[in-house]
């Protein structure tokens, strides 16, 4: 049975009166790659910081590798096996491309020599140039290399992609997969669900600081469908409470149901509700999302 690298049990964070973080439960598996999706301000970087020691749970509690992250004790080692790789791409501007790669190699003794070479190579960047010179998305390859090549077991990535071009997407969409099949598990914030969808294995879903979705892309795939039904005469929602609905759209005659599982049951109920016609659909992750997320808030930001 796979091991959990990152496991919560009704994690909660308040700013003042604001609740960002909802009693959130959420396991990541040991060797998958794990999209955490959801709009800005669902409380995915407050969970995220939280689960790096960088800012304390109201109250639940977690662990990484089993160490608790509420503990400043245990934070160290789990600072020693995992690697992070902010948003903001925070460097240190003063230094040169090679000069940031040699200090922050000094801290990692498994540090991947190989893949640095590698990536050096592949991503084109300058060593001897200073990083405040280097354009937005030159910042955001060598913050990824100083990520990937720290040798650790979980890596921890946000927004890893943003500010580079279709070329280099493919690049560290290809270096995430190859990390994984070396046993890294990767836990990552994105916006792009289509890079999600090429690359993940498994997806969170967070929507007001609540979780949504806990499946694998194969679930999602394989399970969730729209269901399109037009009946004689106008139906409500209150007829369609069928295990497996996760959302439904009316209007007027017509009514639009997303379903995560129990197919069969839902169409044989919307037959014996007379409708004239049914149409099951596959349906994508954007589509999930948006369903998931656009009909709690009424707006959804990919």
């Amino acid at each position: 049975m796979m091991s959990t690298v990152i496991e919560t049990v009704q994690l909660r964070k308040n700013y003042g009166n604001h609740e960002a973080v909802k009693g959130l439960n959420l396991s990541v598996p040991e060797g998958s790659v794990c999209a955490f999706l959801g709009q800005n301000g669902a409380g995915k970087s407050s969970t995220i910081k939280m689960l790096l020691g960088m800012i304390h749970p109201t109250s639940g509690s977690g662990t990484i590798f089993g160490h608790r992250i509420d503990r400043e004790s245990e934070s160290l080692l789990i600072r020693q096996r995992v690697a992070y790789v902010a948003e903001d791409k925070r460097l240190y501007d003063y230094m040169s491309v090679e000069q940031i790669i040699r200090f922050t190699r000094s801290f990692f003794p498994r540090w991947n020599a190989t893949l640095e070479k590698n990536l050096l190579q592949r991503f084109e960047l300058p060593k001897a140039r200073k990083v405040r010179q280097l354009s937005k998305g030159m910042r955001t390859k060598l913050a990824l290399l100083l990520g990937f090549c720290r040798g650790c077991e979980l890596l921890i990535l946000d927004e890893p992609t943003e500010g580079l071009d279709p070329v280099a997407i493919e690049e560290v969409l290809q270096i995430v997969v190859s990390l994984a099949s070396e046993g890294t598990t990767i836990f990552f914030s994105s916006h792009q669900i289509a890079e999600v969808e090429q690359v993940a294995d498994r997806v969170l879903m967070i929507d007001r600081g609540l979780l949504v979705l806990d499946s694998t892309m194969d679930q999602v795939k394989e399970e969730y469908r729209h269901i399109q039904a037009v009946f004689p005469e106008p139906v409500e929602e209150r007829d369609f409470r069928v295990p497996g609905i996760e959302k439904v759209r009316t209007n007027g005659r017509t009514v639009s149901l997303l379903a995560s599982h129990n197919i069969d049951s839902i169409v044989e109920h919307v037959r014996m509700l007379r409708a004239g016609s049914i149409d099951v659909l596959p349906t994508s992750l954007k589509e999930v999302f948006l369903e998931k997320v656009t009909a709690r808030s009424g707006h959804a930001s990919l």
